[in-house]
């Protein structure tokens, strides 16, 4: 059975148009797989004046009869209306018809005209009735560029934006709620907030036999799933399969991206904005740093499952096969801490608003030559920088003086002259006893625990 987790905020937006007594026009997107079509299904379960079309790649007359066999279930008399766009959706809204058209990039895809067209039926007739048409899309590009531009010819039409996306930690928890902190944090650190992938774990057998049946084994539901997502994004994937490679192995900077790869330097960009794009990689900066003119950015894949598929499957297929079901135990456990700690240097940060009571300006990591903070705010009280150790042994005291000395480091124009930095720590492993010590004594020293991480309402 499926599960049906959160989206509390996005169901009530959705209940707070369909109830209204005016026009409402609803643009939802987002990546593939997180489930912008279960959203909208539930959203409408108990309504009798709905219509829930899921377009498929097909003509557009074959589209457009599909819609009207849908839509006659519940407005038999849309039988008896002229095979238009136009004109079915002037009939819906006469209803006060609540009509929702999935995938609707496949409609698009056929007739580049229908957002001119429902642009046009939208502003003459139906932005005077109670109708809510929601639109909803996976391919990010097409609904960026015909639907929410300010090219695009339905711009300024819409009512409300669902931009969905992962969910977070302790929302993920609940596909697993019998897992340790420690196993928690790594089976997201795997799959990441996205529900499809999130409902393939058993959450009766261990996180390594998820993983060993779930994306190492041929047979897996998620084996070949980074794959085929690209494969139907992209025209020529090889590239992109390279670069994300490199990014999955520990490259960052374009010039260390570029040399793993094998691509020229000039047209890596090309390549990393349309990845971008996708939302698969992200651009981070130091967080002192102006996003506009900062040249020291680094890149990073933001969904945990194609980081791990490029890490461990990606070019290892063939090992794969001949370790079979010792696959886990042999080529992911002894690198897995090492995979884990950059995603759980990026959870810290996101819990870190919720543990502590600061207003923070900007949140993120900071680096410069060879200085580099895991954690650092920005916040009118002054710094909270921090260090996250997902390793096997209690952090020390040294570690927190490591801290203090690379904060001298960090410049900041906007700190407070009489601002006082906050030292945070995070750690797998719990703390040594003198730490602890420091820690009771000083009020500028916070310790955290994997727990702690996920009773925040953090988004992941």
């Amino acid at each position: 059975m499926e599960q049906f987790i959160d989206r509390d905020v996005e169901l009530d937006q959705l209940t707070d148009c369909y109830e209204s007594e005016t026009a409402d026009f609803v643009v939802i997107y987002g990546r593939r797989r997180l489930g912008k079509s279960e959203l909208v299904r539930q959203s409408i379960i108990d309504r009798d004046d709905a219509v829930y079309y899921q377009a498929v790649e097909s003509t557009a007359q074959n589209q457009l009869e599909q819609f009207v066999d849908t839509a006659t279930a519940q407005f038999p008399s849309l039988q008896n209306v002229r095979r238009d766009w136009e004109v079915l959706l002037d009939t819906l809204g006469d209803q006060d018809a609540v009509v929702v058209i999935d995938e609707f990039p496949f409609l698009i895809g056929e007739d580049e005209s229908l957002p001119s067209r429902i642009q046009r039926v939208w502003d003459l007739e139906l932005q005077e009735t109670g109708m809510t048409l929601v639109l909803v899309g996976s391919s990010i590009s097409v609904m960026e560029d015909k639907v929410l531009s300010g090219s695009a010819p339905l711009y300024g039409r819409r009512t409300a934006t669902i931009d969905l996306k992962p969910l977070d930690v302790p929302d993920a928890r609940q596909f697993f709620p019998e897992y340790d902190p420690e196993t928690a944090i790594t089976a997201w650190s795997i799959y990441g907030g996205t529900p499809y992938y999130l409902q393939t774990i058993d959450p009766d057998q261990s996180l390594g036999t998820n993983v060993q049946q779930g994306i190492l084994s041929e047979r897996g539901l998620l084996y070949s799933e980074p794959e085929f997502l690209l494969r139907t994004e992209l025209r020529q994937p090889n590239t992109y399969f390279s670069i994300l490679r490199a990014l999955a192995h520990g490259r960052r900077t374009p010039n260390e991206i570029a040399g793993m790869a094998g691509v020229e330097s000039g047209s890596l960009s090309t390549y990393l904005q349309k990845l971008r794009r996708l939302r698969l990689v992200e651009r981070h900066i130091p967080v002192t740093e102006s996003p506009t003119a900062s040249k020291r950015g680094r890149y990073r894949i933001a969904a945990p499952l194609f980081r791990f598929w490029f890490r461990f499957v990606y070019g290892n297929q063939d090992q794969l096969r001949m370790l079979e079901d010792d696959a886990y135990d042999e080529l992911v456990e002894p690198d897995l801490a090492d995979y884990v700690s950059p995603l759980f240097e990026r959870l810290c940060q996101r819990a870190l608003p919720d543990l502590i009571v600061r207003q923070f300006r900007d949140l993120g990591q900071w680096w410069f030559k060879e200085h580099e903070l895991d954690v650092l705010g920005l916040t009118s009280d002054g710094l909270v920088a921090g260090e996250c150790k997902f390793t096997s042994q209690p952090v020390s005291e040294g570690v927190l003086a490591d801290l203090e000395r690379t904060v001298s480091e960090v410049r900041w124009s906007e700190e407070p002259a009489d601002g006082e930095t906050l030292y945070v720590l995070f750690s797998r492993s719990g703390y040594t006893d003198d730490l602890q010590h420091t820690a009771d004594r000083r009020a500028d020293v916070r310790l955290f625990e994997l727990s702690d991480l996920l009773t925040t309402e953090t988004n992941a």
